[in-house]
């Protein structure tokens, strides 16, 4: 029986997407699987190494990771309207003028969007799940948030200075902003990418048929969420653009490499492929 390892981040949204694997509702046809929960960083680093065969990786990593994965047409987490947000104390600054924002890694697209709104913005690297009690305690004057910080920080007395799903709607017409996506390993071969990309489907659509046992799976994963808030969180970024791109994913997904490689963020343009 073939090992797959199948990594990405220990969060809720991404534990409901792969509930139905997980939890053995989905048949592995003849695949054994293994879950790698790891943050997003340490993901986008380690497929640098192509070291899973199915990984989560940032969109920002992905324009360097092309050659050695493809994107699979289903597991995105896309923000629409709303996304990773710049948090800093209620008496804390206004704007970026001047300010260091602590972010969650150079190769996160929270990071790259970041970038496009302020070219000049200067940043300290920390992790993500350090950033919002940092920006509490006054070691960074400001944090961009991902994950449960978009809905927890007001609980720290922190405001929001910018909501990147906001400025990249506003600035696109109202596209999602397409924050990670799964990819899949070249070298596995097509009929194996097409059975794996069937499983990871089923994965996600059985979590949305069965979201109640889902969600309560899901929430060993909040860090800190109650059940109304881990439902939230899911589902803004486990919703149908997870289970399909669709068109407007995948125009968002190329206007994000667009952007990107117009304001130099990247080395090279990119023409998205799926798998």
């Amino acid at each position: 029986m073939p090992n797959i390892a199948i990594a990405h981040s220990p969060d809720s949204d991404d534990a409901f997407m792969f509930y139905g694997l997980a939890s053995g509702q989905v048949p592995t046809n003849g695949y054994e699987i293994e879950h790698v929960l790891s943050d997003i960083e340490t993901l986008n680093r380690a497929a640098f190494e192509g070291k899973y065969e199915v990984t989560a990786v940032s969109f920002h990593a992905y324009t360097k990771l092309t050659d050695r994965y493809l994107l699979l047409p289903h597991g995105a987490s896309m923000g629409d309207r709303y996304g990773p947000i710049v948090v800093a104390r209620a008496n804390g600054p206004k704007s970026l003028d001047g300010v260091t924002v602590a972010i969650p890694g150079e190769l996160t697209t929270a990071y790259l969007a970041l970038k496009m709104y302020k070219p000049d913005v200067s940043v300290t690297v920390m992790p993500f799940d350090q950033i919002q009690e940092a920006v509490r305690d006054g070691q960074v004057e400001a944090g961009l948030l991902i994950h449960e910080g978009q809905l927890t920080y007001g609980d720290e007395g922190l405001k929001k200075i910018v909501d990147m799903g906001e400025w990249w709607a506003d600035k696109t017409g109202g596209l999602p902003l397409p924050l990670g996506g799964n990819v899949i390993r070249r070298d596995l071969g097509s009929a194996a990418i097409q059975t794996i990309s069937g499983l990871l489907h089923d994965s996600i659509a059985y979590a949305l048929a069965h979201r109640d046992e889902a969600v309560d799976y899901a929430l060993k994963f909040g860090r800190g969420l109650d059940k109304q808030r881990t439902d939230k969180f899911v589902g803004m970024y486990v919703n149908e653009l997870t289970l399909d791109y669709g068109e407007r994913g995948r125009t968002a997904v190329q206007r994000l490499f667009d952007e990107a490689r117009a304001a130099k963020l990247i080395p090279k343009a990119i023409e998205v492929q799926f798998a």
